[in-house]
């Protein structure tokens, strides 16, 4: 019997489909602000929270007394341009369902962590009719720093009332997934494949197994934990 009480998931690439969305809107976002960035380096800051991204480029582009203000109206454009694009078209991972039933007919508590800011994932969560399902879902304007830094999962385990971190999976897609599952010191720290990130860059972080989805999960639980 599993020891297992709560798995936290990421949203995009690990239970929703990712088309690109988040890259996309960064890009268009960026060049219309006028901001530099090297459209490579976009991905590596998948699943980090999305204000602290175009920070990072803002301060990257040299010293600017207006900084914050860009900053702000950058994230303005972003968020239209990500709405624009969900709003669209909103693809569960093969197997999520599945996975979902699993979890709860073993009684193990579910949430979210997401690099998203609150209403976009909310958007998500409720058009996928999946609110319901999770103790507890956290977006990076719940804590006060994103991916790597471990708070939203701290935070998903205070809210789900699970105690301690040698019960608790965190799955995800990005190598800041890993690395904030690794920073919280969970028991399992799951990389799955149907994101941006192939097998070798998230082998390169600490984890304890990389599956090819979340479809996976259950028979992992029951043979690994």
């Amino acid at each position: 019997m599993s020891s297992i009480k709560l798995v936290i998931f990421d949203i995009a690439g690990t239970i929703i489909q990712d088309h690109g969305e988040v890259v996309s809107a960064f890009s268009n976002a960026l060049q219309r602000n006028g901001i530099r960035f090297a459209p490579d380096e976009l991905k590596r800051w998948k699943g980090a929270s999305k204000r602290e991204v175009i920070r990072h480029f803002v301060e990257q582009s040299g010293a600017n007394p207006d900084a914050d203000e860009r900053v702000e109206t950058t994230y303005r454009s972003f968020r239209v341009e990500l709405e624009n694009l969900y709003s669209q078209n909103i693809l569960p991972i093969e197997g999520t369902a599945a996975t979902f039933q699993w979890c709860r007919d073993h009684r193990i508590l579910m949430a979210t962590t997401t690099g998203f800011y609150r209403d976009l994932s909310d958007l998500i969560l409720d058009r996928m009719g999946w609110r319901s399902l999770f103790a507890a879902n956290i977006s990076s304007n719940d804590v006060p720093k994103g991916r790597p830094a471990p708070f939203m999962i701290f935070r998903a385990l205070e809210a789900a009332g699970v105690q301690d971190v040698r019960q608790v999976i965190n799955v995800g897609d990005t190598p800041l997934d890993l690395q904030s599952g690794n920073n919280a010191g969970v028991r399992g720290v799951v990389g799955v494949l149907t994101g941006a990130h192939d097998r070798e860059s998230l082998q390169r972080e600490p984890h304890s197994n990389i599956v090819g989805s979340i479809a996976e999960l259950p028979a992992l639980i029951e043979r690994a934990f």
